[in-house]
């Protein structure tokens, strides 16, 4: 029983990092750095009317973009682009980063402290216009 109980911690924890891994996360940090050299498209996934109170300077509102999203990435497939939703808790993120993938993107992560925790460190956020 104790082996099968180890067998399936596991199993369960290779599944998890598998799933995590498809989208690293990048740190509050890391994103700074990335935004202070102009390296990086922002795509926050918390909807429109979120977007308009209040998000990180320079994000791309994915609902509202979606459709046209390859218009607001750069032409280079390489380019760091982060999407981010409202919290560690929070899974919208997802539908960006895929769509990012989709359009064929490889260098697509998340920062999983979404604008809670960007908020929560004193950053700055930007009223949609």
């Amino acid at each position: 029983m104790n082996k099968f109980l180890a067998f399936l911690a596991v199993l369960f924890l290779a599944c998890a990092s598998s799933f995590a891994g498809e989208y690293p996360d990048i740190s509050i940090a890391e994103l700074k750095a990335a935004i202070s050299s102009g390296k990086v498209t922002l795509v926050d996934a918390n909807g429109s009317e979120s977007w308009q109170k209040g998000h990180i300077p320079g994000a791309v509102d994915f609902e509202k973009s979606k459709d046209t999203l390859a218009k607001s990435l750069p032409k280079d497939k390489k380019a760091l682009v982060v999407a981010y939703c409202g919290g560690p808790k929070c899974n919208a993120y997802q539908a960006a980063a895929k769509a990012a993938k989709k359009l064929g993107y490889k260098n697509v992560k998340h920062l999983s402290a979404g604008i809670s925790g960007w908020k929560e460190a004193g950053e700055a956020t930007q009223k949609g216009s």
